[in-house]
């Protein structure tokens, strides 16, 4: 396992990406900016600027599940995302199981300050360091 590992996370949505960045050292991540997108199309030029700033060796997108494990409406529209983004910077591209992270998200944010950090784009960051910190987790299983 290298340590040296950064990794970019992504919370796909249709209208709001969350953005992460997390080390393989530390085990954890810090929110960026949420992207926003338009039907899941993000602004291609600010995910290159992305990895061209953090310079990831991987990426982890966050796939959205139903309880059960199946597939849900989303979740076709976040492996293509996933695909694209391969296909954009070159990196090796990975999907995480993202079941409860905007719950989970939610709660941390809850607890650091109230309602008033319960904003958007603030969940979806939040829940992007979670799939990170969590495909992070599995790296040492």
């Amino acid at each position: 396992m290298d340590n040296n590992l950064t990794v970019l996370g992504f919370d796909f949505g249709m209208k709001s990406i969350g953005v992460a960045v997390g080390q393989a050292i530390t085990g954890t991540a810090a929110p960026l900016p949420a992207l926003k997108a338009r039907d899941g199309i993000p602004d291609w030029t600010v995910i290159e600027q992305l990895a061209s700033e953090w310079q990831p060796q991987r990426i982890v997108v966050g796939l959205p599940l139903n309880m059960d494990g199946s597939d849900q409406h989303l979740t076709h529209a976040a492996r293509k995302f996933a695909n694209r983004l391969h296909s954009r910077l070159g990196l090796p591209v990975e999907t995480c199981d993202e079941r409860l992270t905007t719950v989970d998200a939610k709660a941390r944010l809850f607890d650091m300050g109230g309602y008033k950090k319960l904003q958007k784009g603030l969940v979806d960051s939040a829940s992007a360091c979670l799939i990170v910190e969590s495909y992070l987790d599995t790296l040492y299983d």
